[in-house]
């Protein structure tokens, strides 16, 4: 029997050595009671059985059992391992209060045998074992660097995200956290990559250098949390005086955010220092907006006053980086918000140079519809339009128009223009409604501006606009530039027509007041005259009001309809407020919730040209009875501006009747929606007879009518909000510019000389 028990025995032992030599397990001490004590230490003692070397972990307060740490064949092994599990373990069973788990040992076990340099600080912050920090063997090497990386214990803490051994570290034993490990990086530098905001605030216990130190790799902690996009982490950086202003590798701080598109990181940096929004990389010399790859930090950027042409060392400007990049939505976001696209950069290229260049179809129509100079050369000689003859598949549409375009930005010489006091003859413009599509009558505008070589407001004495027509009646008169106005109606789109109909009347209501002030009212500017829609919707059937800054002629002649009641007075010019004239005349059913009693203009005078010479007309009837003949002038030229026309689609059926099956149900229903849609495009449609009404009635009393409106390629909504259509649509109004050249230049003329 005592033959079979040690053959049992000699069995285990060695299916033991094959399975897993350094697998902890508990033992009963009695089991080596025969066998030789080779090595002890503490309470780390080496066995030596015939088969194997065993080493056990002893517990005094449990003497019948102890956990086997390892059992090896080689002597050799087995004395290094004791060797050093016997020093390193030493402090942890020391300083527990508790014999140490088999799990316990098991991690200790295994991390000294995968780390066999490390000092014990490092593993015991590797264990999570804070209590054993404060035993003297592992106090002396709490500062200590270990081989393999140059790492402290706080930097494994901070890498490990363990906030208890850190918080230990920091307020127990006083660690440095200036040292750096051997890619230069500190613990704050370790902090930045995790995502616990707790480790930065506890390193701030102690005012260190290391929280601004530059790795190796050129990057501050701050850096490291803006490439990472760790937008808490960075604000946490800079509540510990990290500095923005310290360059890396990627520039600043605020660079490396737009680099990577962290903007949550680039709104921290710039509320601590919003002087970063102009800071320049040593490398290159760019702002952070040379930088950007999404239209979302554009926004922010220029919310903090950021420079928009600013020229780089490489004589590029933001714009140049985007089309160079072929970046359209950063592009476009630069454009709306103003970027000059004729500034000239690296060899003389404008933007346009390197569209051209680049092939870019819709970057060029981009930036020619904001106002690029086809026929701007550079240091070579070559014109955008030179360049596209050779590069471009796109010619045609392209360079069809380059030869005229150059021209159309000329001013006319009139020496002898006629002065306001002078002036023989009233000029009225009307301007259409029809939402985002206003877009276009600014379009139309810049280019008569353009060639005329003066302001809208200087050519015209009446302006009359109905929605969105009616907003832009208002901004001429209170002096807004029209390249202003193009910016503005791009980024306004996006605030206005957010959400889903009716949109909320809050954003449009915001923009109004902050363009034309809270307090402003209409009589505030007198000059030009203007006169803006609105449908007074609190009757049936509704009446046409109009929003002047003039006292309203009185009228003689019998109103309208017999009023079966008494309606509330309208506000007298002088105490309209000119924001909530542009809301009333803009409130378009369906789009936007009514302003007061009052719904959009459209309704009644979507095209204003009859009604605003009908206007004029009882104006100066009213001065000839008041004796005042003198102030008197006959309107000599109309000018109406249309928003586009879409292009004219068959419909199969109008047809709206009593279906008897499902298949005539369908008919009905669809017929109802056409029919419906006709009706309202009908009441509201500005060209047309419409149009013809008006030029009969101008030729008929001897005044010059000039319609412009151009055709549109495909249906634009009005409440659209895609970048790509809209610009579209102004290439296509671009083009009729071109076509309607000559009156156009006649039309200047004329204003000019009234």
């Amino acid at each position: 029997m005592q033959f079979l028990g040690r053959l049992v025995g000699t069995l285990n032992t060695v299916t033991n050595l094959f399975a897993n030599p350094y697998r902890v397990r508990e033992v009963p001490l009695s089991a080596y009671a025969l066998h030789h004590r080779v090595m002890d230490d503490g309470q780390v003692v080496l066995y030596r059985n015939a088969q194997s070397w065993d080493c056990l972990l002893i517990n005094p307060s449990a003497p019948h059992n102890a956990l086997r740490l390892f059992q090896v064949s080689s002597e050799i092994e087995a004395r290094t391992l004791f060797l050093q599990f016997a020093e390193k373990m030493r402090p942890f069973y020391e300083i527990s209060s508790e014999p140490l788990k088999l799990d316990t040992v098991q991690q200790l076990t295994d991390c000294l045998r995968s780390h066999p340099t490390w000092p014990l600080a490092h593993v015991a912050v590797e264990m999570g074992m804070k209590d054993s920090f404060r035993h003297n063997h592992i106090m002396r090497c709490i500062n200590d660097t270990e081989s393999e990386e140059g790492i402290t214990p706080i930097h494994l803490a901070c890498k490990k995200g363990d906030i208890d051994c850190v918080r230990e570290l920091v307020e127990g034993c006083g660690v440095r956290l200036d040292v750096a490990d051997k890619n230069s990086e500190t613990v704050y530098h370790y902090a930045a990559k995790q995502s616990n905001c707790q480790i930065i605030e506890l390193l701030s216990k102690q005012h260190s250098i290391g929280v601004n130190h530059l790795s190796n790799n050129g990057e501050t902690p701050l850096h490291i949390a803006c490439r990472l996009g760790k937008s808490d982490v960075a604000k946490s950086l800079l509540l510990c005086q990290a500095r923005c202003s310290i360059a890396g590798s990627q520039g600043y701080p605020i660079h490396t955010s737009m680099k990577f598109n962290q903007i949550g990181c680039a709104e921290a940096i710039l509320e601590a220092d919003p002087k970063q929004a102009d800071s320049e990389d040593a490398l290159h010399g760019g702002t952070p907006l040379h930088w950007v790859k999404k239209a979302e930090m554009i926004q922010l950027l220029m919310d903090h006053g950021c420079s928009l042409n600013y020229l780089s060392k490489t004589g590029e400007t933001p714009l140049h980086i985007m089309v160079k990049r072929e970046r359209i939505e950063c592009a476009l976001a630069l454009l709306v918000h103003g970027a000059d696209t004729n500034v000239k950069g690296q060899s003389g290229n404008t933007p346009l140079h390197l569209a051209m260049k680049l092939d870019n179809l819709d970057l060029i129509k981009a930036l020619i519809v904001f106002g690029a100079n086809v026929k701007s050369p550079n240091d070579f000689g070559e014109t955008p339009g030179l360049i596209a003859a050779r590069h471009s598949k796109g010619y045609d549409d392209i360079v069809g128009i380059a030869t005229v375009l150059g021209s159309l930005t000329k001013g006319l010489d009139f020496p002898d223009a006629v002065g306001d006091r002078h002036r023989r003859y009233d000029r009225l413009l009307c301007l259409d409604g029809g939402g985002i599509r206003g877009l276009v009558l600014i379009q139309l505008l810049i280019a008569i501006e353009q060639i005329a070589g003066q302001p809208i407001r200087e050519l015209f004495d009446w302006v009359s606009g109905t929605s969105t027509g009616g907003i832009l009646a208002l901004a001429i008169v209170h002096g807004k530039s029209m390249q202003y106005l193009r910016c503005l109606y791009f980024r306004m789109k996006d605030k206005v027509f957010k959400g889903s109909r009716p949109f909320s009347s809050i954003p449009l209501e915001e923009f109004l007041k902050k363009e034309f002030g809270e307090n402003t009212r209409m009589t505030d500017v007198l000059k030009p005259k203007v006169m803006v829609t609105g449908t007074l919707a609190d009757r049936h059937p509704g009446e046409l009001h109009l929003f002047r800054n003039y006292d309203p002629p009185e009228l003689l002649h019998d109103p309208p309809f017999m009023p079966t009641a008494e309606f509330q007075a309208c506000t007298q010019p002088k105490d309209q407020l000119v924001w909530r004239a542009a809301r009333c005349s803009g409130a378009a059913p369906t789009y936007f919730r009514p302003m007061g009693r009052f719904l959009d203009g459209g309704l009644l005078a979507n095209n204003p040209t009859l009604d605003a010479m009908t206007e004029i007309h009882e104006y100066n009837q009213n001065l000839k009875r008041k004796g005042r003949e003198g102030q008197v002038k006959k309107l000599g030229i109309v000018v109406s501006l249309g928003t586009g026309k879409p292009p004219q689609v068959p419909v199969s059926s109008v047809d709206v009747f009593r279906p008897s099956n499902p298949w005539e149900l369908a008919k009905t229903v669809f017929g109802a929606r056409e029919l419906g849609k006709m009706v309202v495009d009908c009441c509201t449609d500005s060209d047309g007879r419409a149009v013809d009404r008006a030029r009969a009635w101008c030729e008929m009393v001897d005044i010059l009518y000039f319609r412009l409106n151009s055709q549109l390629k495909t249906d634009v909504m009005l409440d659209e909000i895609d970048d790509a259509i809209l610009v579209n649509m102004l290439w296509d109004t671009q083009i009729y510019i071109h076509q309607e050249r000559e009156r156009i230049k006649e039309l200047a003329r004329l204003l000019l000389s009234a």
